[in-house]
């Protein structure tokens, strides 16, 4: 077992990687979190960027949390503290891997490779599994590599996994193309046997929302892997990167403690319409002395008794409208509940008076819709009223990820500033807006809303 994380740690890492989105990373990455688990070995996930779905079948894949690993949101220094700990929580793992995001060497806009999955490999540490789709390519495949490979030599490419081959034929000459260039082929799976998740208009379907299929597409996954993919040669991969020596990200250190304020209940919203929601809040909040438990708006008709403050994040409230509408106690408690609300995006749309029509909460002035635009993209914001959260005045960094719209776009109290343009919403101890971001990253949050229960 690992100490308390102040000697180096020999941790098998690997980073999945591509030259572009929609090669096959989550359905690689995936697979073989599930296959290594199979063997019997303890596989802690993680993945490279803000994406809460992605996570979510890594969790159910690999039998842990899902962890992000986002130098944008949490800066880059915190990156290889919080790969210790997630490998370490519950139970020190026996190798990690690495979901990366887009391209390989795609990073923030106008930052170069900064939050890249390239960026973040370095700061672990970690070789690179390129997985390669090579429909409608043969030999060109090998220069793709090789050019990958040699935009950043800090960057090391261990293998190659072949994606959507056509054939036997086409695999021998894909393999023949990569030996000139020295780069092994890990397993090669045909188009035949590609197995994929359903999607809607933010990607994939969340885990939550379809529990018994997204076990039988993980259990699918896990067969493909073991079929297609030389797990052994993954390992020794892995075993490759040298010691992290890194201390482990520490969420009690992070928040200096519990605060003064007993141990508060914070209900966090969950079930399939809420399924956004980094594993770090929880930790956070239970170190600042929080009791934090799960309320379920879908079903669950109150708040659980003792509440103190609500932290409603992300998901999908427009597919479950109805639904959420047809539980009015639980509406009707949020609209008078006096305590602190911290709401994301989804928790937004909820506290407002309705969504496409269909009735919320009414405990903010505003209306929503869906539209056919998608706002996506890294924010640098700035606090411009004091909350339960921040400080007038303070900088944050966070993500946008939505294709809905509110009216009006902000209250007359706005909850950040970005690009020139006022966000979201202060009223009275709510705080809300489009707004997604990862505590690890500020933590203060944490200790400011256990601080506010009181």
């Amino acid at each position: 077992m690992v100490s308390a994380s102040t000697e180096p740690w020999s941790l098998p890492r690997v980073v999945v990687a591509a030259p572009a989105s929609g090669h096959g990373k989550t359905t690689i990455a995936t697979g073989m979190l599930a296959a290594l688990r199979r063997r019997g070995l303890t596989v802690s996930p993680h993945k490279v960027g803000p994406d809460y779905i992605d996570p979510g079948y890594h969790a159910l894949a690999a039998g842990r949390a899902g962890r992000n690993l986002d130098p944008f949101l949490v800066g880059a220094d915190r990156i290889a503290g919080l790969l210790r700990h997630g490998a370490s929580v519950p139970t020190p793992a026996d190798v990690a891997v690495v979901e990366g995001v887009m391209g390989l060497h795609d990073g923030a806009v106008g930052r170069r490779d900064f939050a890249s999955t390239a960026h973040v490999a370095r700061l672990i540490d970690a070789p690179v599994l390129l997985v390669l789709d090579t429909t409608a390519q043969g030999r060109s495949a090998a220069a793709l590599t090789l050019g990958m490979a040699a935009f950043d030599p800090a960057v090391r490419i261990g293998g190659v996994i072949l994606n959507r081959v056509g054939s036997s034929r086409h695999e021998t000459l894909l393999r023949d193309a990569l030996a000139e260039v020295g780069v092994p082929v890990l397993g090669a799976v045909t188009r035949a046997a590609e197995v994929t998740a359903p999607a809607r208009h933010l990607g994939l379907v969340p885990v939550a929302e379809r529990a018994p299929e997204s076990v039988a597409i993980v259990t699918a996954l896990a067969e493909l892997v073991e079929a297609t993919v030389d797990l052994d040669a993954v390992l020794a991969l892995a075993r490759s990167a040298g010691p992290l020596t890194a201390l482990a990200w520490d969420p009690v250190a992070a928040v200096g403690g519990p605060a003064d304020a007993g141990r508060p209940r914070v209900a966090l919203a969950g079930g399939p319409a809420f399924t956004f929601s980094y594993a770090e809040s929880t930790e956070l909040l239970t170190a600042a002395g929080a009791d934090v438990v799960t309320v379920d708006p879908l079903r669950d008709p109150a708040l659980p008794t003792g509440t103190r403050a609500v932290v409603i994040g992300g998901g999908f409230p427009e597919a479950y409208a109805e639904a959420l509408a047809g539980n009015t106690a639980l509406r009707a408690e949020l609209a008078d509940f006096d305590g602190p609300i911290v709401a994301e995006c989804a928790g937004l749309l909820y506290l407002g008076r309705s969504l496409d029509g269909v009735p919320m909460c009414g405990r903010l002035d505003l209306t929503a819709r869906m539209t056919g635009r998608l706002t996506l993209g890294y924010r640098e914001a700035v606090a411009v009223t004091d909350s339960p959260v921040a400080r007038a005045g303070e900088p944050v960094r966070g993500h946008e990820f939505h294709r809905t719209t509110t009216d009006p776009g902000h209250g007359d109290r706005p909850a950040w500033r970005w690009d020139g343009t006022a966000q979201g919403f202060v009223a009275g101890r709510v705080h809300a807006s489009y707004l997604h971001t990862h505590w690890a990253g500020h933590p203060e949050t944490a200790r400011r809303l256990v601080e506010a229960c009181r």
